[in-house]
């Protein structure tokens, strides 16, 4: 099979993987150095064939400069230490997110053993998804040598006013990478998104990354904007572009490679501009939070989003950037955070190791990992889910919201359940999941639904149980549910026999 031959499905599973980390530990458990083109086959089968896409964090050349800098960050040394509690200068290999070069890694096996890798995805269908920095690059990259208006400048005045916004260069003031919000990063220098040479790099930087997979996850996406830039820069950004970046830039790829997609890392309720721009799925901070506050009103209320805006969502509760979700949510919670998360339409993601349960938030300028022991019952709950999530044999499906009815005009614990439903000619699937601490009740009707006169299966897939009811009953009341604080049904939904 070519990578050509494998589409993304409408909703993909999506694994992220901490690359160097990863191949480490891989390295330490099988007893030899393992890169990317000596990964263990039936570890690939194993631990990666539930999903759609692996997406590998931090494959391209880490900065020196950022390395050294790393090394000497208080705040970070902090990090590091409540990962590993005892590290050593070897530990620490730099920002994946200042890049100095965008060509693999030789740590990691360079772009041979990358393309080794692929080659062993694309043979089970899996398609590869690799990392973008739009809005900067390490402080030491190679285009700081060229005379150009890539990258942002400021003033002595500014280095002295601002000394952890701006640095200098053989005599010249460069900014660094910024959020608006907070102060640079001191491993980089800040791309010009208004400038066109700039934005020719941009492109010719995506054509070559193109070449070597099947998407991007572009980090912090939104920094890119018009409005968001030159707010952030004001006048030393120089005049606003008729263009966007991304209206400028994701055409041409998609030209030339219309079976790649974008990812974007976006906050500020800014997912619905970037999905116009071109985006083809856009993290969904949103909902995290909501889970977060265990608000099921406000949750079932995003759900309620228009369906173009739901299918481009990226669903998450890990990331490399998050603590982990046994320590945001707690673990019950975790696991009905889980089911919502990953049976969702729209892109659905986990980070590797929170099917193990891992604890640890492991920060991404360290190649070691982390020592934990496997949860076994949060490893089985994942086997469990991951096997009856919808896979690419929905990606022609429907998606509905579905109708919660109370059992009593007195009993309002319906209104801690959230369902939804897959149709499709041949498989149906039917999600439903109690997000409270509260044992609750319902009858839960699917919308333009008809059981007919026939009797029913209900087979939970999740939980490896079987029901049986009667479509009138179906019909005339809805199914009647009852679950425990924080658990889940996920119904296979077929005509008994």
């Amino acid at each position: 099979m070519s990578d050509h031959e494998i589409k993304w499905p409408r909703s993909p599973r999506i694994c992220e993987i901490n690359t160097w980390s990863w191949l480490n530990s891989l390295s330490e458990k099988f007893g030899h150095e393992i890169k990317l083109d000596s990964i263990p086959v039936e570890f690939i089968d194993r631990e990666l064939s539930y999903y759609d896409v692996i997406w590998l964090m931090g494959v391209w050349e880490r900065s020196p400069k950022g390395r050294d800098i790393a090394l000497n960050h208080p705040g970070l040394q902090e990090e590091f230490r409540e990962a590993l509690r005892y590290y050593n200068t070897e530990d620490v290999v730099g920002s994946p997110y200042a890049v100095y070069y965008y060509h693999v890694d030789t740590h990691l096996g360079g772009p041979e053993a990358l393309s080794v890798f692929r080659k062993e995805l694309i043979d089970r269908g899996i398609l590869l998804v690799l990392d973008y920095v739009p809005n900067h690059v390490s402080r030491d990259h190679l285009w700081t040598l060229e005379k150009s208006d890539v990258f942002i400048k400021g003033t002595i005045d500014d280095q002295i006013s601002k000394p952890y916004d701006y640095f200098s260069i053989a005599g010249t003031v460069y900014a660094h990478g910024k959020d608006p919000n907070f102060p640079g990063w001191t491993d980089t220098i800040q791309i010009n998104a208004f400038s066109s040479e700039a934005r020719s790099k941009a492109l010719n930087t995506l054509l070559t990354i193109a070449q070597q997979c099947d998407g991007v996850r572009c980090d912090m996406a939104m920094l890119m904007l018009n409005e968001v830039f030159s707010k952030t820069w004001e006048q030393k950004s120089g005049p606003q572009p008729d263009k966007e970046f991304w209206e400028e830039i994701i055409p041409i790829v998609k030209e030339k490679r219309p079976n790649f997609k974008f990812i974007g890392e976006v906050y500020w309720n800014l997912e619905w501009k970037l999905i116009k721009q071109g985006f083809d799925f856009c993290y969904d901070k949103r909902l995290y939070e909501r889970l977060i506050n265990k608000n099921v009103a406000s949750v079932k209320d995003h759900l309620n989003s228009d369906w173009d805006y739901q299918k481009n969502l990226l669903r998450f509760i890990e990331n490399h950037d998050e603590k982990r979700a046994v320590i945001v949510f707690g673990k019950e919670v975790s696991k009905a955070a889980a089911v919502i998360t990953l049976t969702l339409p729209g892109a659905r993601l986990l980070l590797f190791g929170q099917n193990y349960g891992h604890r640890i938030k492991l920060p991404v300028q360290l190649g070691k990992p982390a020592l934990e022991e496997e949860d076994p019952d949060m490893k089985q709950f994942y086997e469990s889910l991951l096997k009856c999530i919808p896979g690419r044999e929905f990606s022609n499906a429907t998606w509905s919201l579905c109708e919660i009815i109370p059992i009593t005009s007195t009993d309002y614990s319906f209104e801690n359940i959230i369902s939804y439903f897959w149709e499709t000619p041949i498989k149906n699937l039917l999600v439903i999941v109690n997000y409270s601490s509260d044992l609750s009740k319902a009858h839960i009707r699917i919308n333009n639904f008809d059981y007919g006169i026939d009797d029913w299966k209900f087979n939970d897939v999740l939980n490896l149980k079987e029901y049986k009811y009667h479509g009138r009953d179906l019909n005339e009341n809805g199914l009647y549910i009852e679950l425990e604080s924080w658990s889940s049904h996920i119904f296979e939904i077929k005509k008994g026999e």
